[in-house]
């Protein structure tokens, strides 16, 4: 039988992860914010729209505007944190779906024991 496990991938910092991720961060921060313009112009437009509640158009769209600006504030902490860490620091930067095959007889917690991909530089140097 195959399950499916999550593993954490996590990335050694260094100049150059250090800048991708920066990068990674600001496109983010960008595209929440173009989210977030992009609802306010459906508000404005749902709201002059006859036979619609306005106060329940501004607390569906605030809801979710909200959403992404606290989504926003945590990247831009996260980037704050980036600029503080030390070169060689491990980020946990991302999630993969790996198959594991279980038989009768095997160990459950070799099994479920605790499993990463470390890369650097965009190589996977140990796979735990």
């Amino acid at each position: 039988m195959q399950i499916i496990r999550k593993i954490p991938v996590k990335q050694i910092l260094t100049q150059s992860s250090r800048a991708e991720l920066k990068d990674r961060f600001d496109e983010r921060i960008a595209r929440l914010d173009r989210e977030c313009r992009q609802l306010s112009f459906e508000q404005k437009k749902l709201e002059r729209k006859p036979g619609v509640s306005r106060q329940e158009v501004e607390r569906r769209f605030s809801k979710e505007i909200s959403r992404r600006r606290d989504q926003m504030r945590w990247i831009e902490y996260q980037l704050n944190q980036l600029e503080i860490l030390p070169d060689g620091s491990e980020l946990e930067t991302d999630e993969v779906d790996a198959l594991i095959e279980v038989n009768e007889g095997d160990s459950w917690n070799e099994m479920i024991r605790d499993q990463q991909m470390i890369i650097k530089d965009g190589i996977v140097i140990r796979a735990r």
